[in-house]
């Protein structure tokens, strides 16, 4: 059988949304995606999915690490974000697989105990472009995807400043943001700071493959 692989939605207008990207993506890499709905009920859901993808989205809480909103960000519903870190936590206690795209990557940072960049633009001046097109980045030695070079999409204005305890970043764009971060003693955890499930390359495709082979044994 098939690995479930549980995808976290935003809340928009009272309603749940995800880009269908993410569960093709899912899917094409070998496994079933089940779209996840906040629930208080996080330990069950655990249980039932055989790893989970938090998805891409809008901006953490700053309490969430110890800080006031100090610039202009659009912040996801507590709904969301407060079942995002159950879940995981829980997630992690069954050493299930977790991978994390852009926000996604972001909440786990935080989950670890990690900070973020509240806006790249106004932090760090001499950043590149980073709320949309694409630009290298810089992988180094990790257990998950090729080193190198390679070329990403990027749609985000926040990015990892302290890096979660357990977490390796390896990989960055030219001016030095945390493009991915993983855990070196854990199973499988990923995260993206950048949208493989719009892409199709090979760096992609390792990505969710590799994710889906770590269910696969998991179960």
């Amino acid at each position: 059988m098939r690995p479930i692989i549980g995808i976290t939605a935003d809340i928009e207008d009272n309603r749940l949304k995800l880009n269908r990207d993410y569960a093709e993506a899912v899917e094409n890499a070998g496994a079933c995606p089940v779209l996840l709905a906040p629930s208080r009920n996080a330990a069950d859901i655990a249980l039932r999915i055989d790893g989970i993808l938090i998805s891409g989205g809008s901006d953490l809480h700053p309490s969430y690490y110890t800080e006031d909103v100090n610039y202009e960000i659009k912040i996801v519903e507590r709904d969301r974000s407060g079942f995002e870190f159950a879940i995981i936590h829980e997630i992690i206690k069954l050493k299930k697989p977790v991978l994390g795209i852009c926000y996604g990557m972001q909440l786990i940072n935080v989950a670890f105990g990690g900070s973020l960049y509240q806006d790249i633009r106004q932090q760090i001046p001499a950043a590149i472009e980073h709320r949309e097109g694409y630009h290298t980045i810089k992988v180094s030695d990790n257990k998950f995807i090729d080193r190198g070079e390679f070329k990403v999409n990027s749609s985000h204005h926040q990015a990892v400043k302290v890096i979660g305890q357990r977490l390796n970043a390896i990989a960055f764009s030219a001016d030095g943001i945390v493009e991915a971060v993983c855990s070196e003693d854990y199973p499988f955890l990923f995260g993206a700071q950048w949208h493989p499930e719009r892409l199709q390359d090979s760096l992609s495709e390792k990505i969710f493959r590799s994710f889906v082979e770590a269910a696969v044994e998991n179960k």
